[in-house]
């Protein structure tokens, strides 16, 4: 026996065994493999009815794959294992099923002999709704009882008095565009809650912090807002408009790291769904992570925030390209309107947190608040709501000195600005014309947020460059200053700076 060899014998203690030893009892023994997931046939049947009568052409999915109802409301679907819920596109002229508020479209699936049955009950509407709103409230994010107080007593209640403000009947919903919680699931009972205030139906959007942490995929980490709020990606219709959710949060598998993406299963599904939507429509696409946004650029950063974007959203922009399309986003905090080229808007959300609960603005110096959007047939008109403020509060103005870089200028904040939006002023009355759009901070956000110490609550809030602020140099003898703007739906909002009251 050579001397390496018996020293390997040694060390596994047979150097004594000698030379017939057989090399086959020196491997390891066979295991029996970890059973795999389960990808047995399922088969899904049920039936969509309006007390009893079906309802046909009915789009039902299971997540992967979608059916129509046959002309007795009736489908069958295929599926298998791994699919969570069976779920339907709620159709136009139906109310929107929910409970407590919360959307309920979905049934989860409990399989028997590899079947399962399940029928969706559907009410018609009393009316048509052809005309119909929907609110987009971005990164309610609470993190605390209080700060869940605050959406209780003071958001929700805003909301109900916005939606009584119009005609008795008039259609609403609404949108929970992510981040409902901020990692506390034991408070997303205080936002079901809120949703129940506001009173009208609402749809959610998982975001970064409504994942479970602890997930060691993606795969995992939905898992409590399945629980509580079924599929994380569907549609419904109301009226014209088609409405898709998605989930582009994709967790890496370690606290708190994610990035903006599409999964392959969406993006299929997606397909499917629109092919039910004839080219031409309004679709309305709710996630997140806002499918792209301006601030790197602002920020003057060489790349594009990995969890900021949507890293693959060419391939959205390219199912999305046969429709006329507004994408709906929060997460980040600030207001901004993104064009892509002439068939989308993305209306990325200042949060109805504002700064994370810390005082009355997001970090560009956009109020807390949501966005309104009023449909009537294939178009949509919006307007952003202040929270406690009227909906006529549009703009906030400063006076000359506020910004450092202008201490000759007034300024103006105009948070829901978008290219087609004048913004003028006038001196004692007399026309000046144009203000400058600038990139800049808001005054007030660098008073509440500016330094290591401010705010108090999350010293870590900064503010951040915005690109709806407007400027203007009064002459010296001024007295009174006009700022007045229009948005693209012709409606005026004004507000003055009165500089004799300045020293």
């Amino acid at each position: 026996m050579s001397q390496k060899r018996r020293t390997f014998l040694k060390s596994l203690g047979l150097a004594g065994v000698g030379f017939t030893l057989s090399p086959n009892l020196l491997q390891a023994q066979p295991t029996k493999p970890a059973k795999g997931k389960d990808l047995s046939i399922v088969s899904l049947s049920g039936k969509v009815h309006n007390g009893g009568k079906g309802i046909a052409g009915v789009a039902v999915t299971d997540g992967y794959n979608i059916v129509l109802t046959d002309a007795s409301g009736k489908y069958e679907l295929e599926s298998n294992a791994t699919a969570e819920f069976v779920y339907l596109s709620v159709p136009r002229g139906y109310e929107l099923p929910n409970e407590n508020s919360i959307a309920r479209f979905y049934q989860r699936i409990k399989p028997s002999r590899n079947r399962f049955k399940a029928d969706f009950a559907l009410q018609k509407l009393a009316q048509d709704d052809t005309k119909h709103n929907f609110v987009v409230w971005a990164d309610p994010q609470i993190i605390s009882e209080a700060d869940a107080e605050e959406l209780k007593t003071k958001t929700a209640p805003d909301l109900k008095q916005l939606v009584n403000s119009y005609p008795a009947n008039t259609l609403f919903h609404g949108i929970g565009c992510g981040d409902l919680v901020w990692d506390k699931f034991e408070l997303f009972e205080d936002y079901q809650q809120a949703v129940a205030t506001a009173g009208i139906p609402f749809y959610q959007v998982i975001g970064n912090h409504d994942m479970n942490l602890d997930a060691r995929t993606d795969d995992g980490s939905a898992e409590k807002f399945k629980e509580l709020f079924g599929p994380t990606y569907y549609s419904f219709n109301r009226g014209d408009i088609h409405y898709v959710v998605l989930d582009d949060v994709f967790f890496i598998g370690t606290a708190k790291k994610y990035i903006g993406y599409l999964t392959e299963r969406q993006l299929e599904w997606l397909e499917q769904d629109l092919a039910n939507v004839k080219p031409g429509s309004t679709v309305v696409v709710n996630v997140h992570i806002p499918v792209y946004t301006h601030q790197h650029l602002r920020n003057k950063e060489k790349e594009e925030p990995m969890g900021g974007v949507v890293s693959n959203r060419k391939e959205l922009y390219r199912i999305l390209k046969p429709y006329k399309a507004h994408i709906m986003s929060g997460h980040t905090h600030f207001n901004e309107k993104i064009f892509e080229g002439d068939n989308v808007i993305e209306h990325v959300h200042g949060t109805v947190c504002g700064a994370w609960w810390t005082g009355p603005i997001c970090y560009d110096g956009t109020p807390n608040g949501y966005g309104v959007y009023e449909v009537d047939g294939p178009e949509v008109r919006w307007y952003y709501k202040s929270t406690g403020l009227p909906k006529e509060h549009q703009v906030r103005a400063y006076p000359a000195g506020s910004v450092p870089e202008k201490p000759k200028h007034i300024a103006a904040n105009v948070w829901n600005w978008d290219p087609e939006w004048k913004v003028e002023w006038l001196e004692d009355g007399k026309d000046m014309g144009s203000m400058e759009r600038i990139t800049a901070l808001d005054p007030l956000s660098v008073e509440l947020h500016a330094g290591a110490t401010k705010p108090a609550k999350h010293k870590w809030v900064e503010p951040l460059l915005t690109n709806h602020m407007f400027f203007a140099q009064p002459s010296a003898n001024a007295k009174l200053i006009t700022i007045r703007a229009t948005d693209r739906f012709k409606q005026v909002f004004t507000t003055q700076l009165d500089l004799s009251q300045q020293s």
